[in-house]
């Protein structure tokens, strides 16, 4: 081999290059890069663990230069370990994501060599596909962030602290715990001979001098990896299965905890280790291990089986992915968090979602009451996020997505009965014309052949990262304007393990919304969403712009008589009346609207001006539903009144979102003022405030519902 290269290569003996040692028999491999090639190869050639790898491939070029070899190093073990072919034997510290001129020129370099490599039998599958691979999301072989390695750091001095006990990370949904967790694992389980450590820098090396510690100290770890959602652990056994040193029986659910005492527990998703609460088929296996554990089963909870069967233990955690009453409650873990044995670390930077921590915050700004009227209007060029008002419309552009990108998926909440569990000819999920199915599989069913063309739930898809994703709203979840709140309906809500010994109706609605919660969070390039309920959905749409589509963006024919496909068209342009009197002027046009639309209590308009174009674009035409009573706070509302004189309609009537001020008497209540606010990117818009007087004959006529065109 020295000969070879030596005779063949010369010019590059001490030019920065990328080497793959490789053993076809045994399918092993070892990725690494230098600027000494002969020395390199040499060293692993008198290694016990890397001798019999006696073939090699040289990635060599003009081109490279120290931090091109290092990023494409790094590149190589990513996708390498992720293909599947080979099974490699680098250590997984020290895999940096380098910053360095032209890196998007050298990325476009490095998939030319993958097709060679594809080429030449070493790789086998596209970047693409790999992209999209669990093998490649969940892979040890990462590059962490500066956040990341302090967690790390924490978790290693906890584990050498004779006082600590537990290390509790804090992280909401797609701050990288899972991987975290998986890196932490590798690393513990790898040979300190596979790390290669003449690249680390000062980051890598303080971590391997703690890892060493802790080798030292624990000698052969005993571990276990506890993922709480059985469809989440089927997947991360598949990857610990192909990780050289990691196998699928390290990863465990709770209930096994019960069979042995493990030197470190690692829990995944520790926000879903239940307790003894609508268990369902689950009570006597729970029971089982609270006695075999001498625990109380009233008061104990599968976070307790963590704390007495490990030596030390590392729980990843978020509070806002707590789904059901089964959980283990926010308490247990705040007194946890206070016990002098507990570290504590918390992640923040959004990994997963490519709108960043702007689109993270404004999920949970908007099902945060007290703080959602502070939201303003989604605007991130980076990352999808639409409104839709036509479901299969939405259905349509997820399976377009997954035909490009992949791993494209529909997720609703649990608001209809899973019928097609037991009849599969039948759907789940109908709204209007459109009928859909839940998932047929409940493990790994974001893998699954025909989830495409069906409907994932919070079971089926907590823990796993989608491309795009497609969330339904169901009826379960809605707004009222009045009261300025969510409101859930329980009786549509259809998880009866998740409702069941609920009493109180906000308990049950932090729940349904800490599901929606983390759906939305989901789609690393974009979320859509259908919203079932129209207050909802217009409160949303007060933040989230609307889906324009080429269905709804056609033109629009006036016609001069009704058919049973049209509603009625009302030029308010032209209007010198009242609406009664224009409805009944003669002057009405009808335009085709899709049946689900038809009826007496749709109309529309044509909105005129730039006071509400947040919203509303100017010359929009847009549905109306007649207002027929109930409360109108927050909704955008078409209204009359001699007291209005709007400049952009020259007329009495006017566009706005509605708010009122109430006083009661003992006669009742009444009207102290109604505030009709803009919506306006444009400052000189202010409000319009109709005292007492002034409200007499004002009269609101229709909501809001959709622009047309």
């Amino acid at each position: 081999m020295e000969d070879k290269i030596n005779n063949n290569h010369r010019d590059y003996l001490t030019w920065p290059i990328v080497y793959f040692l490789k053993n076809e028999r045994k399918k092993s491999a070892y990725i690494g890069e230098t600027t000494d090639v002969l020395t390199r190869i040499n060293t692993h050639l008198k290694s016990d663990e890397k001798k019999h790898l006696s073939s090699v491939n040289l990635i060599l070029s003009d081109l490279f230069h120290k931090s091109a070899t290092l990023d494409l190093e790094a590149n190589l073990i990513k996708y390498i370990a992720a293909d599947g072919k080979y099974a490699l034997k680098n250590g997984n510290l020290g895999i940096s994501n380098h910053q360095y001129h032209e890196k998007k020129v050298y990325w476009e370099l490095f998939k030319s060599i993958w097709g060679e490599l594809i080429n030449r039998g070493i790789a086998h599958q596209q970047l693409k596909d790999i992209d999209n691979s669990d093998l490649f999301k969940y892979s040890p072989y990462k590059s962490l962030s500066k956040e990341q390695i302090k967690g790390l750091k924490m978790i290693l001095n906890c584990l050498l602290d004779r006082n600590a006990k537990v290390s509790l990370i804090h992280g909401g949904a797609g701050t990288g715990k899972s991987i975290l967790a998986i890196f932490l694992f590798k690393l513990l389980k790898t040979d300190l001979r596979d790390f290669n450590y003449t690249d680390f820098d000062g980051e890598d090396k303080e971590l391997f001098s703690l890892v060493e510690e802790v080798k030292e100290k624990y000698n052969n770890l005993d571990m276990a990896l506890v993922i709480p959602m059985a469809s989440f652990r089927k997947t991360i056994s598949n990857v610990f299965k192909n990780v050289d040193g990691l196998s699928a029986k390290m990863v465990i659910g709770p209930a096994d905890l019960g069979r042995k005492t493990y030197d470190l527990v690692i829990v995944d998703e520790g926000h879903r280790l239940r307790r003894r609460v609508n268990l369902g088929s689950y009570y006597r296996g729970f029971d089982n291990n609270c006695l075999r554990l001498g625990l109380d089963k009233f008061t104990a909870s599968e976070l307790d089986w963590v704390k007495k069967q490990s030596k030390k233990s590392i729980i990843f955690y978020d509070q806002y992915q707590s789904i059901k009453p089964s959980d283990t409650t926010r308490d247990s873990f705040k007194k946890l968090e206070k016990e002098s044995s507990t570290r504590t670390e918390r992640l923040k930077s959004q990994f997963r979602v490519r709108g960043g921590n702007k689109y993270i915050k404004l999920i949970y700004k908007l099902f945060d009451e007290s703080s959602n009227s502070s939201v303003e209007k989604y605007k991130i060029s980076s990352y999808e996020f639409y409104i839709f008002d036509n479901l299969a419309e939405m259905v349509d552009r997820i399976k377009k997505k997954d035909h490009i990108h992949g791993l494209s998926r529909m997720v609703a909440g649990f608001a209809w009965e899973w019928i097609s569990k037991k009849k599969p000819e039948q759907f789940d999920i109908v709204i209007g014309d459109d009928k859909l199915k839940w998932n047929s599989k409940d493990k790994d069913w974001v893998n699954s052949k025909n989830a495409i063309n069906e409907v994932g739930c919070i079971h089926t898809t907590q823990g796993y990262d989608l491309n795009y994703a497609g969330v339904i709203i169901g009826p379960e979840l809605d707004y009222d304007f009045e009261a300025q709140k969510f409101v859930v309906y329980k009786s549509r809500y259809k998880d009866k393990n998740g409702k069941h010994s609920i009493k109180d109706d906000d308990e049950l609605l932090e729940y349904v919304i800490n599901i929606y919660k983390t759906i939305l969070l989901r789609g690393i390039q974009g979320t859509y969403v259908y919203i079932c309920n129209e207050n909802l959905r217009l409160f949303m749409q007060r933040f989230v712009p609307l889906y324009v589509s080429k269905i709804s963006n056609k033109k629009i024919d006036f016609l001069n008589e009704p058919s049973e496909n049209t509603i009625p068209f009302y030029d308010l342009e032209i209007a010198a009346g009242t609406f009664s009197e224009l409805q009944e002027s003669g002057e009405t046009k009808y335009i085709e609207v899709e049946s689900s639309l038809v009826g007496n209590e749709y109309f529309a308009c044509k909105v005129i001006g730039e006071s509400m174009n947040k919203i509303i674009p100017n010359g929009s035409i847009c549905l109306f539903k007649k207002y027929n009573g109930g409360t109108r706070n927050g909704l955008i509302v078409l209204t009359e009144g001699r007291c209005i004189f709007d400049e952009e309609y020259g007329s009495s009537y006017t566009i706005k979102e509605y708010s009122s001020k109430k006083i009661a008497n003992d006669e009742g209540w009444y009207h102290e003022e109604i505030i009709l606010l803009p919506r306006s990117t444009d400052r000189q818009f202010k409000k319009l405030v109709l005292k007492y007087d002034d409200v007499i004959d004002f009269k609101v006529i229709g909501t809001f519902v959709k622009v047309l065109e």
